[in-house]
């Protein structure tokens, strides 16, 4: 089961009244991240206040999330010599200033039996005020992790202008056991791998989960009736039905509408696979792209409108869009290469895409129509790429050569920097990010 999480935002504190002037600066402190960062922000996270071990745990989470995106430096802690000795005391701005700090978060965490609060502010350390207003958090003391999350989340939203993604889930795929005779169950868990919860056990193979857009169902590839069919399950009660049940065809690689409605999903019937359409609720389906060719892995884009698919009708994989009501598609991809797994960017001006040109292996995005086609990614095997609520970041699979390579996941900023592992101590694959939650 999983669990009801009550985290909270409960209220704004007043904002920081320092009174210092600013300095060389016109408009609140900002990184822009658009063309990719080089040089990033040194900020300063000292101790939190309160509780001393719960808050020593949050802080470390926040930094954890914000220098993982490659956006943050942390000032190192022993050239921390301003540190302030209450939650409300004034910020010496000078000193911060010395040690090259240009943002200061400050914090004070308290625990009342089952409960937890945390507080926070964020300083513009040249500007001498405060960046927006102190919020507070309330949650369970079981749900320090998501309290963190959540101040890391308004940390990068102020400090980027972008949405955040720290307070997200991803669905993936364990695999155990040699290539040949592979067990594989579905988890989730936090964006950065902690708090793993499992949705199937290793009784069936299963294969591709995808996250409803509000983050309370999953739809995957299933071979409990010993050939692939679609199921769905309800997040929150870890109870799954099957969606496909036809004995003379398979049904895999769905994907949800934006609005929850709708599946569309690959069909294999007498050699031939074709693109569908399923309503969610009552299992009416009806075929949408249909030719001689191989129609798979299709992807929503966020208005719903359109979907990607991949193709071989040309020759070679390539990169379709297709109206929901049919119609002629039209080739989006031209490049050298195979093109597959297209994943539209929940901003909607990109797809994310697995190219194979050669021996190797890319993940790489383009615009809607084709133009701006750029490379992530380069390695044996990458795979199966998934956006973060904010697409601003991709997870894929990557898999290592030879005959014990096993596949992991990874993280990449769509500039292409800030490639990074995830901190799992198992193989896993097929990545399906979920929304921020609520």
């Amino acid at each position: 089961m999983l669990r009801t999480l009550t985290l909270t935002l409960s209220m704004a504190l007043a904002a920081a009244s320092a009174a210092l002037p600013a300095l060389a600066q016109d408009g609140p402190l900002r990184i822009e991240i658009t063309d990719g960062v080089t040089e990033p922000m040194a900020i300063a996270i000292p101790a939190f206040h309160g509780d001393a071990a719960v808050a020593q745990r949050i802080r470390d989470v926040v930094a954890a999330d914000l220098t993982g995106t490659g956006l943050f430096r942390e000032i190192p802690r022993d050239a921390q010599v301003a540190r302030p000795g209450s939650f409300g005391e004034a910020i010496a701005y000078e000193d911060w200033r010395s040690v090259s700090a240009q943002a200061l978060v400050s914090a004070e965490v308290t625990q009342s039996g089952e409960a937890i609060s945390v507080k926070f502010r964020l300083f513009d350390v040249y500007a001498g005020q405060a960046q927006g207003d102190g919020m507070q958090f309330d949650a369970r003391a079981g749900d320090w992790r998501r309290a963190a999350h959540k101040i890391a989340d308004q940390i990068y939203a102020r400090l980027t202008g972008e949405q955040p993604y720290f307070d997200s889930r991803v669905a993936f795929v364990q695999e155990t056991g040699p290539k040949d005779a592979r067990i594989k169950r579905i988890g989730v868990m936090d964006y950065d791998g902690q708090n793993i919860l499992w949705m199937t056990d290793s009784s069936s193979l299963v294969l591709a989960p995808q996250f409803s857009r509000d983050g309370r169902r999953l739809v995957y590839t299933s071979f409990d009736s010993g050939f692939p069919q679609i199921r769905v399950m309800e997040v929150a009660t870890v109870t799954s039905r099957a969606l496909t049940q036809d004995a003379d065809s398979m049904a895999f690689s769905p994907r949800f509408s934006p609005d929850g409605r709708w599946i569309a999903y690959s069909r294999e019937q007498g050699g031939n696979t074709d693109i569908w359409l399923m309503d969610a609720a009552s299992g009416a389906q009806r075929p949408l792209v249909q030719s001689p060719a191989i129609d798979t892995a299709p992807s929503f884009s966020p208005d719903g409108q359109r979907i990607v698919f991949e193709s071989d009708r040309s020759g070679n994989p390539q990169l379709y869009v297709v109206g929901v009501g049919g119609g002629e598609p039209t080739r989006i991809s031209f490049g050298d290469g195979r093109f597959g797994s297209p994943a539209w960017s929940p901003k909607g001006d990109l797809i994310a895409f697995t190219k194979q040109v050669g021996e190797r292996f890319h993940i790489a995005t383009m615009r809607v129509d084709g133009s701006g086609e750029k490379t992530l990614t380069e390695s044996f095997l990458d795979e199966s790429p998934t956006w973060a609520p904010n697409g601003r970041v991709v997870m894929f699979t990557r898999v290592a050569p030879g005959g014990n390579g096993q596949p992991r996941l990874h993280s990449v900023d769509i500039t292409g920097r800030n490639m990074r592992p995830l901190s799992l101590d198992f193989a896993a694959s097929d990545p399906s990010w979920g929304p921020l939650m609520p």
